[in-house]
């Protein structure tokens, strides 16, 4: 960029164009061709322009020619030369200063916005030591352009984990690597809409901002299903008719139910029914508190579910790396669809992750932010429990956090509002709702140390109170 061009840069950045055939001097071309730049803003006040003797020979002119250009220059006041320093232009308008930052009406000082893991205990050190492991060893091939499907380490690794931890029925060329949840989800509702469907059911509430919207945008209708306290109504979804269902059977998004055994086979059912499938979102299972595991509903129906998890709740979702357990007649689909969206994703983060699986370090890395987590959790249940009575906590059990039911006569944005106004970030059930229902607020409290949570529910109820 010219603004901030310096002697360092290469005197062809200037970009003066020389017709050795034209009736008009070469030095009078150079010096126009600078004068125009300076006049156009492109080299601003103050920017150093090359050395006489670096110019002439990227133009392939004598010294002498550059050297009278820039005289010439210098004596209009367009530049300004000081014998042992750099030739600066001395003309054209200041730099413009940087905008100061509009500031809120209220700033948030403890945010307990949902979707983040603690970055700040990214296992660096490990993570650093599988990216010199896959540097250092891996086969030449794999730093060329990635299947679509990702690279075999990566695919043979999430088999076998996702089989032991999470019950899947998976192998590794049922595997699809891709950038996060919101990518696979786009992957699966542009193959489906290939393939004919024209409606998608999902949970009410459900995110606004993945399933939902890719469905739209592929012009697939959008249906709700309700929500109870164990997951998705299944009498609710038995009089629903669709080609696919988005699901968080393991801790449903957000208020956090669990779906019991007779609803995951009445769910089977349906997707049998119907001739459809199922998308099982299972975006943060691995953090749990107080129940046993749940396994996966693809265990059940691997021909029926498509399982996608991602490691943005676990590690850091600045890696954008997720997954898809897909139907054995879906692999190939969703993989060239992958391969038409962006050629692959990293091929050194997959590997760099395949190798942190193999070494164990994924698993020691979720037995050390199982209790950070959960002291955090029971910090925010004992200060609502102290602050806010009235909040009823739900889906406490797992997770990164927890819904709170307001009492009758508050509203979401009320307290959302008097939040705010006190420096404290919430958000509420009601934007990801569909259809209306009750009013809750939705805690997050990955990134809060427990001092933050209390000083939070503090704050929040006296500005309601």
């Amino acid at each position: 960029m010219v603004g901030s061009w310096t002697n360092s840069g290469a005197a062809s950045d200037l970009m003066i164009p020389l017709d050795r055939a034209a009736p008009v001097a070469l030095h009078r071309q150079i010096e126009a061709a600078i004068r125009e730049s300076v006049r156009s803003g492109r080299l601003p006040l103050g920017a150093s322009v090359p050395p006489t003797r670096a110019l002439a020979a990227d133009l392939g002119v004598s010294r002498g020619i550059v050297v009278e250009a820039y005289q010439q220059l210098v004596a209009e006041g367009y530049l300004s030369s000081r014998p042992g320093g750099y030739t600066r232009v001395a003309a054209g308008p200041s730099p413009v200063p940087p905008r100061a930052p509009v500031r809120q009406a209220a700033e948030v000082r403890i945010d307990f916005g949902y979707g983040r893991a603690d970055v700040a205990h990214f296992p660096r050190a490990a993570w650093l030591r599988s990216l010199r492991r896959v540097l250092t060893h891996a086969p030449d091939d794999r730093f060329g352009y990635a299947s679509g499907g990702g690279v075999p380490e990566l695919r043979l690794a999430l088999a076998d984990y996702l089989n032991r931890v999470r019950g899947t029925n998976a192998t590794p060329s049922d595997v699809v690597v891709t950038n996060g949840f919101a990518q696979g989800i786009a992957l699966v509702v542009q193959v489906l809409a290939r393939r004919g469907a024209r409606r998608i059911a999902v949970e009410d509430p459900s995110p606004d901002d993945d399933a939902r919207e890719h469905a739209r945008a592929a012009g697939l209708e959008v249906v709700g299903v309700p929500v109870g306290p164990d997951g998705v109504d299944v009498s609710a979804l038995a009089r629903v008719s669709a080609d696919a269902l988005v699901l968080t059977p393991s801790h449903q998004w957000p208020t956090g139910g669990v779906l019991p055994p007779p609803a995951r086979a009445a769910v089977q059912r349906w997707a049998r029914e119907n001739d459809a499938v199922v998308v099982e979102d299972d975006y943060d299972a691995e953090h749990r508190y107080d129940r046993a595991p749940v396994g996966a509903l693809q265990g059940l129906d691997p021909d029926r579910v498509i399982y996608a998890g991602t490691a943005s709740k676990t590690l850091a979702p600045g890696l954008r790396i997720g997954w898809l357990v897909t139907p054995a007649g879906l692999v190939d689909e969703l993989a060239t669809a992958k391969v038409k969206a962006d050629r692959g994703s990293s091929a050194v983060d997959q590997l760099a992750l395949a190798d942190f699986f193999a070494n164990g370090e994924f698993d020691r890395h979720l037995r050390r932010m199982r209790p950070v987590y959960r002291r955090r959790r029971d910090a925010l249940l004992a200060g609502l429990a102290r602050h806010l009575p009235g909040f009823r906590p739900a889906g406490v059990a797992a997770g990164l956090h927890l819904v709170a039911w307001l009492p009758s006569g508050l509203t979401e944005d009320e307290v959302i509002v008097a939040g705010r106004a006190a420096g404290v970030g919430v958000g509420g059930v009601g934007r990801y709702r569909l259809s209306p229902g009750p009013a809750g607020l939705i805690f997050g409290y990955a990134t809060l140390d427990p001092p933050a949570i209390e000083e939070g529910l503090a704050l929040l109820a006296a500005a309601l109170h």
